[in-house]
C-alpha cells in the first residue's frame, strides 16, 4: 500500500510476535491446540472475567460450538441482533435453528430489547447480541428477557476485545461469548477467534467438538499407556494453531496500549468531526467502555454515499460500508419482523480509518477530506 493511503484497519504487530512464534517453533509444536493454545486460553479467560476459554480458527466457529453446547438445532428460532455480518445469522443455521432478525438501537445500533420482546414466539430458544463495533449491548436488560422466557443468551463479542459494560468485561455478560480475532480487529492474529463462559462443562463440550469429538492430543500426551479415543459424537476441526496462539499472547500484552491509543484517536475524530453538516459522529454510552474497532459515520440521507466513498479512495482515504442489515440478505429469506433502523443505517454509514497505528496528522487528513468530500458531494460539484 502506497505511503499516501490511509488504510481503514492494520494490526498492530512486530518484534514482540516475531518472538513468540520463535519460540513456538523451537518447542517443535505448531499444530492446533497445543501448549500455548493452553497459555492463551488461561491468559484469555483471566482478561475476559470468565472461567474458562477455547481458542478456536475464527468467532464463527465458536458462535457454532456455542450454539451446539447450549442446545440449539433443528425446529429451534435464535433471535439475532440484525446489524452485524451475516457470520452470526450462518452460525445459527449450521446449528440447524432458524434465525430471526431484531431491530436494533438507532444510536449504537445494538439490538433493541424491546425488539427482542417482540420476537419471542414458542420456538424460541435463545438470544445473540452482537457487539457492533466492539460496544456491548443492553446485557441487563437482555439477560431480563432470556430468564424470564427461559432462553440463552449468547455474546458476539466479535469487536468488543478490551470493552466493559457497566465495568464488566466483554465476555463475561452472557451464558458464552465468542471473539474474532481477524485482521481487521482490536487485537489479531490474522484470523482465529475463541469461546468463552463462565459454564466450565460447556466449554468442556465445545473442547471436545472443536477437535472432531474426541479428547485432544494435549490432554492424551500425558497418559503413561496409549489411548485410543472413541468417537461418539459429530465434531468438527476448528482448532488454532499454536503459532496464532503465540502471536495472542504477545496481541494481550498489547491490549491496554491499543485501546488507549484507539480512544484518543476516537475523541480526537469526534472533536474534528462534530457539527459536520451531514454527517453524525458514532456514540459512546457513558455506561461502557467502546474498544473503536471501527469508526463509522453516519450521512445524511441526502448524501450519496457512494460517490463520497469513491472520493474518499480518490484521495487516499480508505473507506468501507459499516456492517450488513441481515434481514436484507436473501439467504435468509422473507424477515419474519422489519428491521428499519438496521435497514436506515445500512444504507447510510461509512466507516473510516481506525487503527491504533494512525498518527494525529493521518487523523487531522482524514477528517478534513471528510468534511471537504461530503461539503462537495452535497452541492452536486
Amino acid at each position: 500500500m502506497s505511503d499516501d493511503v490511509i488504510a481503514l484497519g492494520q494490526p498492530t504487530v512486530g518484534e514482540a510476535e516475531l518472538a513468540a512464534i520463535a519460540e513456538v517453533f523451537a518447542s517443535g509444536w505448531l499444530a492446533g491446540a497445543g501448549p500455548t493454545c493452553r497459555r492463551f486460553e488461561e491468559r484469555f479467560a483471566a482478561a475476559t472475567g470468565t472461567a474458562a476459554a477455547l481458542a478456536t480458527n475464527n468467532c464463527g466457529s465458536a458462535l457454532h460450538l456455542a450454539l451446539l453446547t447450549l442446545g440449539a438445532g433443528a425446529g429451534d428460532e435464535v433471535i439475532v441482533g440484525d446489524y452485524t455480518f451475516p457470520a452470526t445469522g450462518h452460525a445459527v443455521m449450521w446449528a440447524g435453528a432458524k434465525p430471526v432478525f431484531a431491530d436494533v438501537r438507532p444510536d449504537i445500533w445494538t439490538v433493541d430489547p424491546a425488539a427482542v420482546e417482540a420476537a419471542i414466539t414458542p420456538r424460541t430458544a435463545g438470544i445473540i447480541a452482537v457487539d457492533v463495533a466492539g460496544q456491548p449491548a443492553d446485557y441487563d436488560e437482555l439477560r431480563a428477557i432470556a430468564d424470564r422466557h427461559g432462553l440463552f443468551l449468547i455474546e458476539d463479542a466479535a469487536c468488543a476485545a478490551g470493552a466493559t459494560y457497566k465495568g464488566r468485561p466483554a465476555g463475561s455478560l452472557a451464558d458464552v461469548a465468542a471473539f474474532s480475532f481477524h485482521g481487521r480487529k482490536g487485537i489479531t492474529a490474522g484470523e482465529g477467534g475463541a469461546l468463552v463462559s463462565d459454564r466450565e462443562d460447556l466449554v468442556a463440550h465445545a473442547r471436545k467438538l472443536h477437535t472432531y469429538g474426541i479428547e485432544g492430543a494435549l490432554t492424551r500426551a500425558a497418559s503413561t499407556d496409549l489411548p485410543i479415543p472413541t468417537f461418539d459424537e459429530l465434531g468438527y476441526n476448528y482448532r488454532l494453531s499454536d503459532v496464532a496462539a503465540a502471536i495472542m499472547l504477545a496481541q494481550l500484552d498489547r491490549l491496554p496500549d491499543l485501546m488507549a491509543t484507539k480512544r484518543r484517536i476516537a475523541a480526537r475524530y469526534g472533536e474534528l468531526l462534530k457539527g459536520v453538516d451531514l454527517v453524525t459522529v458514532p456514540a459512546e454510552l457513558p455506561d461502557r467502555e467502546h474498544p473503536w474497532q471501527a469508526y463509522i459515520l453516519t450521512l445524511d440521507p441526502s448524501v450519496d454515499r457512494g460517490a463520497v466513498a469513491a472520493r474518499l479512495r480518490q484521495r487516499g482515504v480508505q473507506c468501507n460500508f459499516g456492517t450488513y442489515a441481515s434481514h436484507v440478505q436473501p439467504l435468509y429469506g422473507a424477515p419474519a419482523h422489519p428491521c428499519p433502523v438496521s435497514a436506515d443505517v445500512f444504507a447510510r454509514h461509512l466507516a473510516i480509518p481506525m487503527h491504533a497505528n494512525l498518527t494525529d496528522e493521518q487523523v487531522d487528513r482524514v477528517a478534513a477530506t471528510v468534511r471537504e468530500v461530503v461539503a462537495s458531494v452535497a452541492a452536486g460539484r
